[in-house]
């Protein structure tokens, strides 16, 4: 299995709580260290972090897993092969099982240097209360987007079509969740938005009953709805957390 599962780290830890639930997401885990909130499609879990801390604000990307073990197997089997193809000699593979705070986990490992964990899924269903058509997109920036769209196909995410071809590059998670690749100059860095299966002035209406400023703007493939951000005070986060409308290709 594959489910997408980033980490937010935040010091508004309720405000962040209020506005999940008014995306339609719903708690499914919380042990006190962090709560995990389900969508129809994607998990987000939120961490508490020091207020001006450098976490407070960012967000990781990660993944979720069936077994740790075997998904190190697969992706680093997965990778040599793909080294074969290309002629390449062959590496031991990005994938790593490591003991994180949290358990073990595997570490995948990108060229670019950027690297992401996978964890053991702690439930493998998802709440039938969550808004279904809603989904959480973990967002790759980065200066290499060819070797992170190997990564990512490495691990067995889905390669979805894009409606231009300027190095940008979408995938789909088997059990959740959407991993998008963009460009950027610098230090590779995670990102986080939403995806939503509709329209989207019924959700701005929702967010905005629940306190939420909201704004919808027209882009080249589709509505965006700009909400703002419970961290637009701090330093690492934008001023606002996107969802974008999702029009399907063909």
């Amino acid at each position: 299995m594959l489910r997408v599962r980033p980490v937010h780290f935040t010091s508004r830890t309720e405000s962040w709580k209020q506005l999940l639930t008014a995306l339609g997401m719903v708690a499914t885990e919380d042990d006190g260290g962090w709560t995990v909130f389900d969508s129809g499609s994607g998990r987000l879990a939120i961490h508490p972090a020091e207020a001006g801390s450098g976490q407070d604000g960012r967000t990781v990307l990660a993944v979720e897993v069936g077994d740790v073990a075997e998904f190190a197997r697969r992706t680093n089997l997965s990778a040599q092969e793909g080294s074969r193809q290309e002629g390449a000699a062959e590496s031991t593979g990005p994938a790593e099982l490591v003991t994180a705070d949290h358990g073990d986990a595997c570490r995948i490992s990108a060229p670019d240097g950027f690297s992401f964990l996978a964890d053991k899924a702690a439930h493998f269903a998802v709440c039938a209360d969550a808004d279904p058509a809603l989904a959480v997109a973990g967002v790759w920036y980065t200066a290499d987007p060819e070797g992170a769209v190997r990564t990512l196909l490495h691990i067995g995410a889905r390669a979805r079509p894009v409606p231009d071809n300027d190095e940008t590059a979408d995938f789909t998670a088997k059990n959740g969740g959407v991993l998008l690749v963009r460009p950027a100059a610098g230090a590779s860095r995670s990102g986080l938005g939403f995806e939503y299966d509709g329209g989207l002035e019924p959700l701005r209406e929702r967010l905005t009953a629940a306190g939420f400023a909201a704004s919808l703007t027209e882009e080249a493939f589709g509505s965006t709805l700009h909400v703002a951000n419970p961290d637009a005070d701090s330093p690492n986060a934008p001023a606002t957390v996107w969802v974008s409308q999702h029009r399907p290709m063909g």
